[in-house]
C-alpha cells in the first residue's frame, strides 16, 4: 500500500504524504515498513521525538524538493506520541512546506491486516502447527497419569515463536519479566537497531559514530539450530 502511495506523490510533483500506521505503541511495523519503501521518516513511540526532530524533516523535504526526486513519504505510528498527532503534523508540514510542496495524509488502519498470505505466511503457519501439535503430544504423554493430566509446571504453558531461525517454546513465566504489559511490547526491541539506517537511506546528514557497533560471530549450522529439524 505505501508502493502505491509512494507512486502517487512521484505522479505529482512536490508532494508530501504523511501515512498512519497500526501496531498500537510498537513501532516495528512503521520502522520495517518505513525501510522497505524508502521512506523520509518514520516517527514511533520507542524513539521519542521532539520539535527539533519535525524541524529537520521538513527541512531535509524542503531541499529534497530542489533535486530531481520531488515527492516525500513520512511514516506515523498510530500511538507514537500524544501531541503530535497525524492532523498536527499534516498542518505542521502544510504550513511549514507552503510554497515548496504539498501535504496529503492516509491512515491505513487494520487494511493492513488483509490480503493473501505470503508464501514465507504459508510455510511459516505450517510449521508453527506441525510444532505446537508435536509439543501438544509430548507434553500430554509427560503429564499423562492415572487418567488425569498435571499441568502445574512452567514448562506446561509456553508461547512459541522463531529464535535465531529456530522455532523455540518459551514459558510465559519467563516472558514476563521481559515483557511490557502496559504497552504489549517487549522490554527490548531487536530491530531497533536498524533504525538508524532509515536516515542513510534518506540521505540525511549522518555520522558513523551514531550507529551501534556490533562483534563479528562465527554462525554454522549448530548455532542457527535451537533444536533438530527445525
Amino acid at each position: 500500500t505505501c508502493d502505491r502511495i509512494k507512486q502517487s506523490a512521484s505522479g505529482t510533483k512536490r508532494r508530501v504524504f504523511i501515512v498512519e500506521t497500526m501496531g498500537g505503541y510498537c513501532g516495528y511495523l512503521a520502522s520495517a515498513t518505513a525501510l522497505a519503501v524508502g521512506a523520509d521518516a518514520a516517527y514511533i513511540y520507542e524513539d521519542p521525538i521532539n520539535i527539533h526532530d519535525l524541524t529537520a524533516n521538513v527541512e531535509h523535504l524542503t531541499g529534497k524538493m530542489k533535486t530531481t526526486i520531488q515527492r516525500g513519504l513520512v511514516l506515523r505510528n498510530e500511538k507514537c506520541h500524544q501531541y503530535y498527532t497525524t492532523e498536527f503534523l499534516y498542518n505542521l508540514y502544510s504550513a511549514e512546506g507552503k510554497g515548496v510542496f504539498d501535504c496529503r495524509t492516509n491512515v491505513l488502519g487494520h487494511m493492513q491486516q488483509g490480503g493473501s498470505p505470503t508464501p514465507f505466511d504459508r510455510n511459516f503457519g505450517t510449521k508453527l502447527g506441525v510444532k505446537a501439535v508435536q509439543w501438544l503430544t509430548e507434553k500430554l504423554l509427560e503429564c499423562y497419569r492415572k487418567g488425569q493430566v498435571f499441568a502445574n509446571s512452567p514448562e506446561t504453558a509456553c508461547v512459541l515463536g522463531m529464535n535465531r531461525k529456530a522455532l523455540v517454546f518459551r514459558p510465559v513465566t519467563e516472558l514476563k519479566t521481559e515483557t511490557d504489559f502496559e504497552h504489549r511490547m517487549p522490554k527490548e526491541q531487536w530491530w531497533l537497531r536498524v533504525r538508524p539506517l532509515l536516515k542513510m537511506l534518506a540521505k540525511y546528514q549522518t555520522h558513523f559514530d551514531n550507529y551501534i557497533t556490533g562483534e563479528v560471530e562465527h554462525v554454522n549450522r549448530r548455532s542457527l539450530s535451537v533444536e533438530s529439524g527445525f
